[in-house]
């Protein structure tokens, strides 16, 4: 049976960070928040057949 993994020690670089905690700490921005993806939805079985490109 093979040996379980060593449990890995916690970084001793005191450079080394998330951007979290480097925004905790007011160091960096927080990274933008992408804008939501929405499409139009088509629906060609209406009398008139509304498609997302036409004027409402």
């Amino acid at each position: 049976m093979p040996e379980p993994p060593a449990a890995a020690s916690p970084r001793r670089d005191p450079t080394a960070a998330d951007t979290t905690s480097l925004v905790a700490l007011g160091r960096e921005e927080p990274p933008p928040i992408p804008a939501p993806v929405f499409q139009e939805p088509v629906y060609p079985s209406l009398p008139n057949g509304y498609a997302p490109d036409e004027p409402a």
